[in-house]
């Protein structure tokens, strides 16, 4: 459609701007913005009086639960859900059944997702066949079938040698590498972090030095192979403080965070919560506030959201035998915004962790408002209050720690590509 988004603030990252300008769509690219270019003719107008006009939301983990898990959700339902929440890109990580490590399934993720329609789905391919830490997966030919990065998921490499090789390999063919920082003896089939409220509620606990007994041997692999390397969810202030010292010292190492690790901390699991089981878990609100200051320095270069969607069973057994993870799609965004309101960050700064930063660590065409950019974006309101419910949610897992959570600030309308793939009713400004 030839779009013409009119008296919208505009964020963008990218170039810095933050100003109330119209801007100009048409064949799915930003053809204008400010002035309108000559002879243009809109098929539709939209007043975005006192809405946020920004970049599409990137996130850089979302299991999508296809192929393989179909019962907890599909792309069709998931990518749905990712527009309703402003998230034009998604990366799908490898842990899928069958694993991504052939260009077979990650075409059939690709080309599913585009039947879609409602967003842009990006794999990552696996580190290891099967991602059984053994044998190397192909990826000079994952790479060609469209594979953004490499990882082994949620399955830690314990072999330090299989691992060097993996970063080796990966560094050959141009790849970052996704690591997921845990110790598999030191986690030991534990459940939540290990302290004071695990030993009261009798749980299994997983010790800080899980995340960075492996952070430590993956950061010196880094030095040793010359790899680019993405630390995944982040859980502990220690952790990031190594990161923070890789990079100062240069090397090529970046690091994430969920959007839910800063809110939550371990006094949430309450009397055995089950919508606070997590991997990593939920840590202490000393690690909640230094993971604040991790990405308001920078360390943490992107906020996540680990979006897990379960069936309702999967989180009504007792607390250790659930199944781990949140729903987290319709929840991203509004958590985001609140770490402006609590002062962490401004809003330009939270915006590039969505979107512009991400995308290029993905190296994809994402992420900005700039003339001839393709156009992905999310219209916003920042004033809207509104109480976030379980049962409402767009994603079709409904496990979710923050229903009954109030919340400023949520999406009116998405576009991708140029295309209206989401639309709310605009609610005017101060009713």
């Amino acid at each position: 459609m030839r779009l013409w988004i009119r008296n919208g603030r505009l964020i963008d990252p990218a170039s810095k701007l933050d100003a109330v300008q119209d801007l100009w769509i048409a064949d799915g690219r930003i053809i204008a913005s400010g002035s309108a270019p000559a002879g243009f003719e809109a098929e539709r107008s939209i007043d975005a009086s006192g809405l946020v006009v920004c970049p599409g939301l990137v996130d850089l983990c979302a299991r999508l639960r296809e192929p393989g898990r179909e019962h907890k959700a599909t792309i069709a339902s998931e990518t749905a859900a990712a527009a309703a929440a402003g998230i034009t890109t998604l990366v799908c990580p490898p842990d899928t059944d069958p694993v991504i490590d052939t260009p077979a399934v990650a075409n059939l993720i690709q080309r599913r997702a585009q039947a879609a329609g409602k967003a842009r789905v990006l794999t990552v391919g696996a580190l290891t066949q099967g991602l059984e830490s053994t044998q190397l997966s192909e990826m000079g030919a994952l790479k060609e079938a469209g594979c953004v990065a490499m990882s082994n998921a949620g399955r830690p490499i314990a072999n330090t040698l299989v691992m060097r090789r993996a970063m080796e390999y990966a560094a050959t063919h141009d790849l970052t590498v996704f690591l997921h920082a845990e110790d598999p003896w030191l986690s030991n089939h534990g459940c939540m972090h290990e302290g004071q409220v695990s030993n009261r509620l009798g749980l299994a606990g997983i010790p800080e030095a899980t995340e960075t007994v492996a952070v430590a041997r993956d950061l010196a692999l880094v030095q040793q192979t010359g790899v680019r390397a993405h630390f995944c969810r982040l859980s502990t202030t220690q952790a990031v403080r190594m990161v923070a010292r890789a990079q100062y010292d240069g090397l090529p190492v970046t690091a994430d965070v969920s959007a839910h690790h800063l809110h939550l901390t371990e006094i949430d699991i309450g009397d055995f919560d089950t919508q606070c089981h997590v991997l990593p878990p939920l840590r202490t609100q000393r690690d909640r506030d230094g993971l604040r200051g991790g990405l308001a320095r920078g360390t943490l270069l992107a906020i996540c959201s680990d979006h897990q969607p379960h069936e309702a069973d999967a989180k009504l057994a007792p607390f250790a035998a659930t199944e781990a993870g949140i729903s987290a799609l319709d929840s991203l965004l509004p958590l985001s915004l609140r770490l402006v309101e609590d002062g962490v960050m401004s809003l330009m700064e939270i915006i590039a962790r969505l979107s512009y930063q991400p995308a290029q660590l993905l190296g994809v065409e994402a992420g900005t408002l700039g003339v001839g950019a393709v156009a992905d974006l999310c219209l916003f309101n920042p004033e809207e209050e509104w109480e976030f419910a379980a049962k409402h949610m767009y994603s079709r897992g409904r496990n979710t720690p923050f229903s009954g959570w109030q919340f400023k600030g949520r999406t009116v309308m998405t576009i991708f590509s140029g295309n209206i793939v989401f639309e709310r009713e605009i609610v005017p400004p101060g009713q």
